[in-house]
């Protein structure tokens, strides 16, 4: 058992977290932003929670964090009453928040330099393999602290990797969300192309999804395409975010991401539809309309 802490009680935190102290069985204190939702987190599963993020990574030897972007990673970490001013020499802290790379680097930076190590370890899986425990980890930093804090993070995962030095953990998450945006366009044309040519859409993904073509994406949306419903994973305006990321370093890298850069746009479409938060599937709805 391990004493340790847990920023930020999303649909993605706040089940992981549940799994650090009912699966993995350590002493979790939680802070949300919003004191409701930790006093829920508390009511639910045990454990406490603190006021501040300093206050709950005082004396922990692991301290998590999965909030909305690097500004309010920072926030958490590096602002007023953050975690980084309370951890203790040897602690580890993990980030599963989905951000840049630049971001990573500079609190893996300050971690080093106050006497403890710092992880990027975004998450792929969605909310249900949030709930489930069945994430996959993509891990950026020093192999020392990663062993230590595999254990731990094995609480809400199915996978996790290793990557590379400190950033790496993003850069393979931003991979990630390329081929996703690609997959789920390419799902919504066969779709909509197949609803066209009046074909029964079950029998289509029966055949094809076991051929060439098969993905998890088709497994697992095309039921709720084909039904016109969109309230099955991670949100558009996450993943908007998530590809801006993904382009603003392909500005840095030299990389040509074109498809990437048309589904974006598609996304933003989408949002102007009203799909802010519909899931990433709802690309189907931008050609139905």
């Amino acid at each position: 058992m391990a004493s340790v802490a847990f920023l930020g009680l999303g649909v993605m935190g706040y089940p992981m977290a549940g799994h650090l102290k009912n699966k993995g069985g350590h002493d979790v204190t939680v802070y949300n932003r919003t004191l409701a939702k930790a006093e829920q987190w508390v009511a639910q599963h045990g454990g406490s929670f603190a006021a501040t993020p300093a206050q709950a990574a005082e004396g922990k030897d692991f301290v998590f964090s999965c909030v909305g972007n690097d500004d309010d990673l920072r926030s958490v970490t590096t602002g007023p009453q953050g975690a980084f001013q309370a951890m203790k020499k040897g602690a580890v802290f993990i980030d599963n928040t989905t951000a840049s790379a630049e971001v990573a680097r500079e609190l893996a930076q300050a971690a080093q330099s106050s006497g403890f190590s710092f992880l990027d370890a975004p998450v792929s899986g969605g909310q249900a393999g949030a709930e489930n425990g069945v994430l996959t980890v993509m891990v950026g930093g020093e192999q020392a602290a990663f062993d230590k804090a595999r254990p731990v993070i094995d609480a809400y995962a199915r996978m996790v990797g290793l990557m590379g030095s400190a950033g790496a953990g993003q850069l393979t998450k931003m991979i990630n969300q390329i081929c996703i945006a690609g997959l789920v366009q390419g799902l919504s044309e066969g779709i909509h192309f197949g609803k066209k040519a009046g074909l029964d859409i079950e029998k289509v993904v029966d055949v094809i999804s076991k051929g060439a073509a098969g993905s998890w994406q088709m497994e697992n949306r095309h039921k709720t395409m084909n039904a016109g419903k969109y309230d099955f994973g991670f949100a558009v305006d996450w993943m908007r975010k998530d590809l801006g990321i993904c382009l603003a370093e392909a500005d840095r890298n030299g990389a040509r991401l074109p498809v990437t850069a048309l589904v974006d746009q598609f996304y933003k479409d989408v949002q102007a539809m009203g799909g802010k938060r519909w899931d990433t599937s709802s690309l189907l709805a931008r050609l139905e309309k």
